[in-house]
């Protein structure tokens, strides 16, 4: 007895896709791959399906536009350890070199939500911190971390000439973060993380969350740090739990 089913045509885009991917591999970093035009005559196939194939590939982080200039092999992905440490630590542990853009600080009423995750009533006042995060130069990410106002006075001043928020917390109210709760979602870049991450509109990004909280088990920060899902690879470590 034979089956009636068929295998699924592969789609025609996929097989540039795969053409493509073996032009990457055999480049190095920052070297210009085909036009559209010359990759539609090569394979005999129409520049929407190459384009298609195109922009599965940015947003993969394998290829990077240029606005005017072409695309090009993007440089390696960086994988990001997901440990309750700061991003300079993090950057670290990845041999890079960490800095911080001091985007915007504040003191704002929080959210239901923020109140809830921090412990505080409704409308509590809380600092609203909004960092860029950059490794190498390199813009990585977005974050924006919110704290009680009542618990850290004077957080808003002391960060305006701080880098670490972390060794604020410690340095300057002796508090330590000993345990963290994360999600991870993904989301397409807004018009300011876009700009802020020299990215596209729409851009897949990589969304974390974090609660994180000190030795006594109270919430400290709440936090979210939008990440270039072209740039970055998130890794957790697993453990079996002790019996």
């Amino acid at each position: 007895m034979t089956s009636d089913v068929r295998p699924a045509r592969e789609p025609k885009y996929y097989t540039v896709k795969r053409h493509l991917l073996d032009i990457i591999d055999a480049l190095e970093p920052g070297a210009g791959v085909p036009t559209e035009r010359d990759l539609a005559a090569e394979l005999e196939t129409s520049r929407t399906t190459v384009r298609q194939a195109l922009i599965e590939l940015v947003a993969e982080g394998r290829l990077v536009r240029r606005q005017g200039s072409g695309t090009y092999v993007a440089d390696a992905k960086i994988t990001w350890p997901l440990h309750l440490a700061s991003f300079t630590e993090q950057a670290a542990a990845n041999g890079l070199s960490a800095s911080s853009e001091l985007l915007g600080v504040e003191r704002v009423r929080a959210s239901d939500e923020v109140a809830e995750r921090l412990g505080l009533r409704p409308g509590g006042a809380i600092h609203k911190i909004d960092r860029l995060r950059l490794a190498d130069g390199r813009p990585m990410a977005v974050e924006t971390s919110m704290l009680s106002a009542a618990r850290f006075p004077n957080l808003t001043r002391r960060m305006r000439s701080a880098g670490s928020l972390h060794a604020v917390l410690s340095e300057s109210y002796g508090v330590q973060l000993r345990r963290g709760e994360e999600s991870i979602d993904t989301a397409p870049a807004a018009p300011r993380e876009a700009a802020l991450l020299e990215c596209d509109t729409g851009s897949p990004m990589l969304v974390v969350k974090r609660r994180s909280f000190d030795s006594d088990g109270l919430a400290v920060e709440w936090g979210t740090t939008w990440f270039r899902g072209d740039r970055i690879t998130l890794i957790a470590y697993l453990m079996t739990p002790e019996a």
